[in-house]
């Protein structure tokens, strides 16, 4: 049975896409630095779907972290037929009064964790003729906010390049491009986000099925929510002061300055 790896897996995006994962028959590899609450989601998926699960434990922020899950990756004996690049964490300050140290390691986990993976995934999977690489973006990618938009820029027109790159392989890579969805994202980073009106609100297991139709239909881009599509849109397409603009007034987490 193939093989479906998920970073981030312990909760939100990440756990809802290894749920899915597993009622479409793939063995999983389940990546998050909280080992007992990975194994507690490996074992209801081994219970309910009855699949194998098997359970690491990684800092993607640290060099020994990313080192594990790619030593993983490469083992071309159980093969990762599905990559998805989900972890990842926000910062509560501004760029003026964050830490290098902090800055850093939003930047490893959020670009270099993925390139990495994807980078050592491919050979294999195009040896096979087969494979998906899916990188969780957010609609953040298009808004120029701060250094967490900047990460998520990167990574979308990483995905969107490497698409374009794989045509005709049978390899697919996208980026689902989610806005506000509830997961425990803002709670970790100590955000408030009770100024966010209910609607811009997203659901965990819509956003992952959304993004997996998307890819397998060959999309290079995933954005979940109708409000979202349009939002983003405006953002692509308007003159870039307004886009500006409206992300210094934009609702939501609450930045300490």
């Amino acid at each position: 049975m193939p093989y479906a790896l998920v970073t981030g897996s312990t909760s939100g995006i990440g756990a809802a896409f290894a749920r899915l994962l597993a009622r479409e028959g793939y063995d999983l590899v389940l990546v998050a630095r909280d080992g007992q609450r990975n194994e507690a989601l490996g074992a209801e998926l081994t219970a309910s779907v009855r699949v194998k699960v098997e359970v690491m434990v990684a800092d993607l922020s640290t060099e020994q972290g990313r080192a594990l899950v790619e030593e993983r990756v490469a083992d071309h004996t159980r093969p990762i037929e599905v990559l998805v690049n989900n972890a990842g964490f926000g910062l509560r300050e501004s760029f003026k009064n964050s830490t290098l140290a902090d800055e850093q390691a939003q930047l490893d986990v959020l670009v270099t964790a993925p390139l990495r993976f994807a980078h050592v995934a491919l050979p294999a999977m195009l040896a096979r003729g087969r494979g998906f690489i899916i990188n969780v973006g957010s609609v953040a990618a298009f808004i120029p906010a701060n250094t967490y938009s900047s990460a998520k820029s990167y990574l979308t027109v990483f995905s969107e390049a490497l698409s374009s790159q794989l045509a005709g392989t049978g390899v697919r890579a996208c980026v689902v491009a989610p806005g506000y969805t509830h997961t425990e994202f803002h709670e970790r980073a100590g955000m408030d986000m009770s100024a966010l009106p209910e609607f811009l609100w997203l659901d965990a297991t819509a956003v992952a099925e959304q993004a997996w139709r998307d890819c397998k239909a060959g999309k290079a881009l995933s954005v979940p929510g109708g409000q979202y599509q349009v939002l983003s849109t405006l953002a692509r397409y308007a003159p870039r002061p307004l886009v500006r603009l409206a992300a210094l007034r934009r609702p939501g987490p609450r930045l300490r300055d």
